[in-house]
């Protein structure tokens, strides 16, 4: 079990800049989601702890040892870290056992070959050990991606989208699976995710990122319930968007006011309210303009005061072509603007 510490790293590729002042700690044993749109630098920090490049400022230490500054860089085979790719990078030649066994070099080959089948078993995979990775599905191709990284027993271990090629179904059932190894083996783990319900449903601590920034990092739940910046509240899902002006406590929008105690009165404030903090019943007060199915949910298009929000309510509500609306107050944020 190790810890990974960031402490205000920058690093650029040429004049562009990749990551700046990028501070976050992975506790030891624990999965930590890096959330954010392409670009925002997630796969630059699983390169720069694998060793894959050079810092430009600050620090990485891996379990205590400082293995990246500014002229420093310890080589990637000394880190001990696992890596798994997004197209999982297996050896097309070797059979599934053959590839958890490369990485165990040490070991006589009947050792290798051991452990291999462990590894697989503990995946779900040991039938197929000698399969090659073109007769394999995209699932069994994650599993035993995942299991020849965790067998030389890695300090940490890297998924970069380990996720974004499967099926809705799978793609849960893989998740749920993968992480059910990684806390046997208690395994400090990141994973690169561009999708909000892997990094709330899969991490113990989330990593939000925009351009080479971090915009928060804390639990799934507090970075939902409170983030730090209309950005954060975005990265975790679709929000509503309205400019205000604060007044008693409170910011106005067209639908109901936003508590905003935090704000001066008269400051201008942005306010992000999330879909599904707008409880609707019949009544007037907003325009009902659509109504779509969205799974056990309806998403529902409403209208005041020329503004058009997004509320997600549960399926079949009666609804009318009016609506009186409530904002639930834990899902309604007043940022300054």
């Amino acid at each position: 079990m190790s810890q990974i510490v960031f402490n205000t790293v920058s690093c650029a590729y040429g004049r562009t800049l990749a990551l700046e002042g990028v501070s976050f700690t992975a506790p030891e044993a624990q999965v930590v989601a890096l959330l954010g749109p392409s670009g925002s630098g997630k796969s630059t920090i699983l390169r720069l702890i694998a060793g894959l490049e050079p810092v430009d400022s600050g620090e990485i230490h891996i379990d205590g040892e400082r293995v990246s500054a500014p002229g420093v860089c310890a080589p990637t085979e000394a880190r001990r870290i696992g890596m798994v790719f997004q197209d999982y990078s297996l050896f097309p030649h070797l059979t599934a056992g053959a590839n958890v066994a490369f990485g165990l070099a040490k070991l006589s080959r009947a050792e290798r070959e051991e452990a291999a089948l462990r590894w697989l078993d503990r995946v779900g995979l040991k039938h197929r050990a000698h399969s090659f990775p073109h007769e394999l599905s995209g699932g069994e191709q994650q599993r035993v991606a995942l299991a020849r990284a965790l067998a030389p027993k890695p300090r940490a271990i890297l998924l970069d989208e380990p996720f974004s090629g499967l099926d809705a179904s799978l793609r849960a059932e893989l998740r749920d699976s993968t992480l059910a190894t990684l806390a046997e083996t208690h395994t400090t783990t990141l994973f690169v995710t561009h999708d909000a319900e892997d990094a709330l449903q899969a991490a113990d601590r989330v990593v939000l990122l925009k351009a080479g920034r971090v915009l928060q990092e804390a639990t799934p739940r507090e970075a939902y319930d409170r983030p730090a910046s209309l950005d954060a509240a975005a990265a975790l899902g679709p929000v509503n968007v309205v400019e205000s002006v604060v007044a008693s406590g409170a910011a106005a929008t067209p639908f109901g006011p936003i508590r905003a105690q935090h704000l001066a009165a008269g400051a201008k404030a942005i306010c992000a309210v999330r879909a599904e903090a707008l409880a609707l019943k019949p009544g007037n007060g907003a325009r009902v303009i659509e109504v779509r199915p969205h799974g056990a949910h309806d998403l529902v298009r409403i209208e005041a005061q020329g503004t058009i929000w997004r509320a997600l309510v549960p399926a079949r509500t009666p609804l009318g072509d009016t609506v009186s609306v409530e904002i639930q107050p834990a899902g309604a944020f007043a940022f300054s603007a």
